[in-house]
């Protein structure tokens, strides 16, 4: 009996950051590639850069997709569900529009998009990894 409660356990686990780093996933590509594409691109351009978009900066979000997704899934551990959400996009958004906002590489424009439904993105997926693991036994 103990081990299929931990065999449970386990698969809800996978589960629940499989379902919710997909729903991450869609949603960056969604957001980035048809919403916000033309701020990263004409802000890149007055820089003087290419806008990264080969198909391993792709594979990097994905990573980071998941690492956010497991992120969300340590924290929803100890915290309700808006907690989660809001600790979660903290964590996720505000520290890296900080980081890349100092590399003068964050399009301000960009934000009046981005934080709405960057907090969509994390209280879908801190919504996902809170039904998928709730224990029911």
């Amino acid at each position: 009996m103990v081990y299929a409660l931990k065999y449970l356990r386990m698969k809800k686990t996978i589960l629940s950051v499989l379902f919710a780093t997909i729903w991450i996933s869609i949603s960056e590509f969604v957001r980035n590639e048809f919403i916000v594409k033309s701020y990263w691109t004409g802000h890149y351009e007055k820089l003087g850069l290419v806008f990264p978009a080969e198909p391993i900066n792709g594979a990097v979000w994905g990573l980071w997709s998941l690492c956010f997704a497991i992120a969300i899934f340590i924290i929803a551990k100890k915290f309700t569900l808006l907690q989660t959400t809001f600790l979660s996009w903290f964590v996720g958004f505000v520290l890296m529009w900080i980081v890349i906002g100092n590399l003068s590489v964050l399009p301000a424009g960009l934000l009046l998009f981005a934080v709405p439904l960057s907090l969509l993105e994390a209280f879908l997926a801190s919504f996902i990894i809170k039904k998928l693991t709730k224990t029911t036994i």
